[in-house]
């Protein structure tokens, strides 16, 4: 991945035009569907320059490197997200520098999130993740367990829990991760339904690269971008 900045300001407006016109194809508002840039193979420099091209939303999938680069990018603005698989021994890299943790899927780590937090005296807002595809590799809790598990971790008094994440599978065509995005948005409407919950969660983090304009047409509010950013 290269670090031209040039070609990164070039790749980060195709993609949010790519964005706004997904979004128009489903009668949404642009506006409503925010861009995490993932960062994890690129250096720091790249991430300056989309900063300075107003993209502050950045995603890392490793908490030591998020650490690590907080502390370097410390005051310049960047809004982090945690969007890899988390271990509970790593909460304290991530908890309480991230404005979201996306990847939460397990009652245990929802509640070192909420130990963290209550030390740092702050709230943590994470996203559920689910595995919507059902696939035996990918992270997340099963669909069915979603609603009971969303309401113990809704309990926590310092976790904020927002809305689910899932990650659809690689496939060449991106039409045929229509039905994965599309059964998320039926799941969130289904928490909402069954879970006793403090306020409606609003959130669905879901579509990379290959498949965010899908993902944004069913409904996503959050698509997770990398490579097309930096091609």
């Amino acid at each position: 991945m290269t670090a031209d900045p040039e070609r990164i300001r070039a790749n980060l407006q195709t993609v949010r035009d790519r964005m706004a016109a997904a979004a128009a194809r489903a009668g949404r508002d642009a506006d409503a569907v925010r861009l995490v840039a993932v960062t994890k193979t690129v250096p720091t420099d790249a991430i300056r320059t989309l900063l300075a091209a107003g993209q502050t939303d950045i995603g890392e999938n490793r908490a030591q490197q998020l650490r690590d680069r907080s502390r370097l990018l410390q005051g310049e603005g960047v809004a982090w997200h945690m969007i890899g698989r988390l271990q509970r021994n790593k909460v304290k890299y991530v908890v309480p520098t991230c404005v979201m943790v996306h990847s939460v899927d397990s009652e245990r780590l929802a509640e070192e999130i909420e130990k963290r937090a209550a030390r740092a005296e702050t709230t943590a807002t994470c996203l559920l993740e689910v595995n919507a595809a059902g696939e035996a590799k990918k992270g997340g809790v099963a669909p069915g367990e979603a609603p009971a598990l969303a309401a113990r971790i809704a309990a926590l008094p310092h976790v904020d829990l927002a809305g689910l994440m899932t990650m659809a599978p690689l496939v060449d065509d991106p039409e045929r991760t229509r039905p994965v995005f599309a059964a998320t948005r039926e799941l969130l409407a289904r928490v909402n339904r069954e879970a006793d919950l403090p306020r409606p969660l609003a959130e669905l983090s879901m579509g990379m690269t290959q498949d965010f304009e899908v993902a944004v047409e069913e409904g996503a509010t959050i698509v997770r971008v990398g490579s097309a950013l930096f091609a």
